[in-house]
C-alpha cells in the first residue's frame, strides 16, 4: 500500500474543520513512498508525484475530497465517548484488526431534533497500518455517494496527551453483514430472491465505483463481511480502508503491494501486484459462489477436495446434471434451477484467468437483472434430478414457460381421489353390514 502521512491535528479538536488535511498517494502507479511537505496545515504539497503520461481533465480523489469533504461532521472525542456510554462493551457490535465498532447515538447539528443511531469505529492506537486505512476511509467515503455504499457521517482525529485517537462515524446498518446471514446458522437462511437482490445491489455499488465517478475507485477488499445489510436487506459496501484510485491516462493498472483477504484476491493481482478494476470482478465471482453454496471460500474443516470452494464447484459445472449438488441446502430447493445455473455461469465469467476477459461490473449488473427476470417468471423449481433439471446455455436464453401442475400429477391426484372414494364406500358397506347383524 502507499504510505499516507499522519494527520496532524494542530488545533487538538478545539476547532472544527470541514475536512482533515491529508497527503495523498501519487497517481504514477509506483509503490514507492512519497514525501509530504507538512510545513503548512492549510495546504497539501505532494512531492515525487509523476505525470501519468497523458493530459486528463479528470480530477483526482484528493481534488474531489477538497470539494466534498466539507460535508463531513467533525466530532470531538468527548462527543463520541458520550454517544457510546464511554465505549461500553455492551454496545460493541463488531471488531477487527483495525479496532472496534460500537453502536452509538449522536445529536443532530445544532442540538435540535431527534438523535440518530450510528456506528462508531474506534481505531486501535497501535500500528501505523490502521491509521493509513483510516485515512483511506475518510478519503474515499468523503467523495462517494450511492445507496449501495455505506455513508460516512463524520470523524474524530485527536493528537493529545493520551495519544492519537482516530474514529469514524457511519450510518447504522442494522442487519449486520452478508457473511453473518450466509454462514451463521443462528440467522434464518436468506431466501433465493433476497440473495439475488443482494448480489445485484452489491454489483451496482461496484459498478458505481468503477465506472460512474470522475475517478475510478478499486475497492480491493470485496467479500461477504464487507457487505452490510440494512433493515430491508439492501446491501451496502463498507470498509474502504484498502481502496485505491484506479489507473489514469494510458496506464493499464496500478502497481501496489498485494493486500486483501486470502480466498478473494485475484490470482493475477497476487502474482504481479498489478491492480485493476477486474481484480474486484474476480472477488465478486467468489462471492457469487458463496451465495449459491452457502460455503466460505476456504473451509479447512471439510474434506480436502472440498476445502477450497472454487476447486470444489469445478466438479459440478453449470451444465452438469449434478449441478444442484453445490446449492446451499438451507434453500431447501426453493430456488429457480435455471437461474442458479445462470448465476454460476456469470460467476465463471468473473473468474476467468485473463483479467481483460472478465466482464465489467456494469455488464455484470445487466446479467443479474436478466437472471432476476427469468427467476421471477418461473415457479418454485423441482429438486435435483427432476425433469426440469436440464441444461441452459446462458441467462439471455428465452425464459422457460411458466410450469403449472403436470398432466401426470393431475392423473395421480384423480386416481387418489377415486381410491379414497372406494375406501370410504367400502367402510360404509361394512358399517351397514354390522348394523344388519
Amino acid at each position: 500500500m502507499e504510505c499516507f502521512s499522519y494527520f496532524r491535528d494542530r488545533t487538538k479538536c478545539t476547532k472544527q474543520r470541514s475536512a482533515p488535511i491529508f497527503s495523498f498517494p501519487s497517481k504514477s502507479g509506483n509503490s514507492s513512498t512519497e514525501k509530504v511537505d507538512e510545513s503548512s496545515s492549510s495546504t497539501i504539497t505532494l512531492r515525487g508525484a509523476k505525470s501519468s503520461g497523458s493530459a486528463t481533465s479528470r480530477r483526482s480523489v484528493s481534488e474531489l475530497y477538497e470539494e466534498k469533504g466539507q460535508y463531513l461532521r467533525v466530532f470531538s472525542f468527548g462527543d463520541l465517548a458520550q454517544a457510546t456510554n464511554n465505549f461500553n462493551r455492551m454496545l460493541k457490535i463488531g471488531e477487527g484488526g483495525f479496532g472496534s465498532v460500537y453502536r452509538g447515538t449522536i445529536k443532530p447539528v445544532g442540538g435540535k431534533g431527534d438523535p440518530t443511531v450510528v456506528a462508531i469505529k474506534k481505531l486501535n492506537r497501535d500500528g501505523f497500518q490502521g491509521h493509513k486505512q483510516w485515512v483511506a476511509e475518510v478519503q474515499f467515503l468523503g467523495v462517494v455517494e450511492h445507496p449501495n455504499l455505506v455513508k460516512l457521517i463524520g470523524y474524530c482525529a485527536v493528537d493529545g496527551d493520551r495519544g492519537i485517537q482516530r474514529l469514524l462515524v457511519y450510518e447504522f446498518v442494522q442487519n449486520k453483514s452478508l457473511e453473518d446471514h450466509l454462514f451463521n446458522k443462528a440467522y434464518p437462511a436468506l431466501t433465493w430472491e433476497t440473495r439475488l437482490q443482494i448480489a445485484l445491489g452489491a454489483a451496482e455499488g461496484l459498478a458505481y465505483l468503477h465506472e460512474e465517478l470522475e475517478v475510478q475507485v478499486i475497492f480491493r477488499d470485496f467479500k461477504t463481511s464487507n457487505i452490510l445489510l440494512d433493515e430491508d436487506f439492501k446491501p451496502k459496501l463498507s470498509d474502504f480502508g484498502l481502496a485505491r484510485e484506479g489507473p489514469t491516462g494510458e496506464q493499464t493498472h496500478v502497481s501496489t503491494a498485494v493486500v486483501g483477504t486470502y480466498g478473494y484476491a485475484a490470482p493475477d493481482y497476487i502474482e504481479t501486484g498489478h491492480l485493476t478494476a477486474k481484480s474486484d470482478v474476480w472477488s465478486f465471482g467468489v462471492v457469487l459462489y458463496e451465495m449459491l453454496t452457502g460455503r466460505r471460500s476456504l473451509e479447512r474443516n471439510r474434506p480436502k477436495s472440498e476445502q477450497k470452494l472454487l476447486e470444489w464447484v469445478k466438479m459440478y459445472p453449470a451444465n452438469n446434471r449434478r449441478f444442484g449438488v453445490i446449492m446451499d441446502p438451507r434453500l431447501e430447493s426453493q430456488y429457480s434451477l435455471s437461474a442458479a445455473r445462470a448465476v454460476a455461469k456469470l460467476a465463471d465469467s468473473c473468474l476467468v484467468k485473463s483479467a481483460r476477459d472478465r466482464p465489467n461490473m456494469s455488464e455484470v449488473v445487466e446479467k443479474l437483472k436478466q437472471i432476476i427476470r427469468v427467476s421471477g417468471e418461473e415457479t418454485s423449481p423441482s429438486p435435483e434430478g427432476s425433469r426440469e433439471d436440464v441444461e441452459i446455455s446462458s441467462a439471455e436464453e428465452k425464459p422457460p414457460r411458466r410450469m403449472g401442475v403436470s398432466e401426470s400429477a393431475k392423473r395421480r391426484m384423480a386416481h387418489l381421489v377415486k381410491l379414497s372414494e372406494h375406501v370410504d364406500g367400502a367402510r360404509g358397506r361394512r358399517f351397514l353390514i354390522k348394523q344388519r347383524q
